[in-house]
């Protein structure tokens, strides 16, 4: 499975989640075609070694870290300092990391939900940091959401899963959140004349590390999920790799196709080449998505 990535050279490049995983795998294409690819980073030693990767693939490759821990609206906002201070247009920005159903409801250093505050709270702060480059850029964002935000809806009164925790129920949420706001980015964008053009990928299902075992989100080991996965998608069977589920970001960021949402074109759209796709219904609403945008700031503190 083959996709054709245009010519970046000149353009400044930004994925969250490039470590690891499809991440990495967006990272690794982006720098190949020419960009100068950034991964903020929580971890710097994982950083280094998805540095090595690229490098291996593509010797000259103007690949660098930078920290953020998307779980801590300080650290989205020293980044947003650190690139600003930089001074130089971002392009393309991709969105990419996540954090997948602890077993055990988790807050962020800010006291939101783990799925919620990472996932879609952190995000959105980015972007609104980083907007004045966005907007020198002429930027594509393009935000990866899941599946999982074709089922379930926003929890209005318990957004932060206070009272019940439902660990898949609030990943749903948090994937739904983060796609109304990707839709809503890009409406203000043209309402306001921000030049920021803004769609969402999913990477269908892949063997990837969300639901692998993670320490650092309670989970000592891989989910029984994670271990079928690895097994159809080993297999060739319905599922994507991580090389192919990393392909619907790449395609959302770098074609001229308008289309709003992409992601696998196989079997239930869980695998199978990139392509534009139907909007998830629960995507659907505007007004859905500019209350998610009007909260979104109110609990970030955070303006765009």
């Amino acid at each position: 499975m083959e996709l054709t990535v245009p010519n970046l050279s000149g353009q400044r490049a930004v994925v969250t989640g490039g470590s690891d995983g499809v991440g990495l795998v967006i990272a690794r294409r982006l720098a190949a075609a020419g960009a100068e690819v950034i991964l903020p980073v929580r971890n710097p030693r994982k950083g280094e070694a998805a540095i090595d990767a690229i490098h291996r693939r593509t010797p000259d490759a103007d690949v660098s870290l930078r920290a953020l821990d998307l779980s801590s609206l300080e650290s989205v906002a020293a980044l947003g300092d650190a690139l600003r201070d930089e001074g130089r247009p971002i392009h393309l920005l991709i969105n990419n990391a996540g954090v997948m159903t602890p077993p055990d409801r988790q807050t962020t250093a800010d006291g939101f939900e783990l799925q919620f505050g990472t996932n879609h709270l952190g995000h959105f702060a980015l972007v609104a940091h980083l907007l004045p480059l966005l907007r020198a850029g002429r930027a594509r964002v393009t935000s990866q959401i899941s599946i999982a935000a074709n089922q379930g809806s926003i929890n209005w009164d318990d957004l932060n899963w206070e009272r019940s925790y439902r660990g898949g129920r609030a990943y749903s949420q948090s994937k739904i959140a983060f796609g109304l706001f990707g839709l809503e980015l890009d409406r203000r964008s043209r309402a306001n004349g921000w030049g920021i053009t803004s769609n969402l990928s999913h990477p269908g299902v892949a063997p990837t590390n969300l639901l692998a075992a993670r320490p650092e989100v309670g989970r000592s080991r891989d989910t029984a999920g994670r271990r079928i996965i690895r097994v159809l998608s080993s297999r060739g069977i319905v599922l994507g790799t991580v090389e192919s589920a990393a392909l619907p970001a790449v395609l959302a960021a770098t074609t001229t196709d308008t289309a709003p949402f992409f992601g696998p074109s196989g079997l239930g759209h869980l695998g199978g080449a990139p392509a534009a796709q139907k909007l998830y219904s629960r995507l659907e609403s505007a007004e859905e998505a500019s209350r998610v945008w009007e909260v979104s700031e109110e609990l970030t503190k955070v303006s765009f």
